[in-house]
């Protein structure tokens, strides 16, 4: 008996490649251009977007071509009892309260694996207050919206993990856009 019973299955077939040498001529462009990259994103050079999830101005954001490489982050504005869209995503996202009040409805995700995926979210959404200097928690694949309080004018920093996108997670639901979009 041979030490390894796998060894002809190992060695069959006769395809080449150049994987290794390739990612690593790669790698070597990228950390070229990396270096011509900004550290500093000067507030004008921020991209506005009316987007289905309300008005929001980019801070960080793969398409502008920056150091970051793992965060996306943008502010979000809500007038006066405005509300933003709906949605939900397969990554964490958290926010911090720079200007105004308001709340966030959050409807969590159970989900199964058994033969097949099986979501469902809660018929009730939980609902959180929130007001300048917090940071509020968005789990996960949970359905969620912000709401401005009447008479509140808000401003929010809403950051989440671009990586998780990138090792194939990227599942964004807009189930509800927000208003004028």
């Amino acid at each position: 008996m041979t030490l390894f019973e796998d060894k002809q299955a190992a060695l069959s077939g006769d395809a080449t490649s150049a994987f290794l040498a390739e990612a690593m001529v790669e790698s070597e462009r990228f950390r070229a251009d990396y270096a011509t990259l900004p550290n500093v994103i000067k507030a004008k050079d921020m991209p506005w977007e009316r987007s289905p999830d309300g008005l929001i101005k980019h801070l960080v954001n793969q398409k502008m071509h920056t150091r970051e490489c793992c965060i996306e982050a943008y502010m979000q504005f809500l007038k006066d009892g405005e509300r933003s869209g709906k949605h939900r995503h397969m990554w964490e996202e958290l926010f911090f309260v720079v200007e105004g009040s308001g709340y966030d409805l959050h409807w969590d995700l159970k989900w199964d694996c058994l033969e097949a995926f099986e979501w469902e979210w809660a018929p009730e959404p939980k609902k959180f207050e929130w007001t300048v200097g917090d940071y509020v928690y968005i789990p996960p694949f949970t359905m969620h919206q912000h709401f401005a309080k009447p008479g509140e004018e808000c401003r929010i920093i809403v950051m989440s993990n671009r990586i998780v996108k990138d090792m194939g997670f990227d599942w964004y639901d807009q189930v509800e856009h927000a208003p004028g979009f």
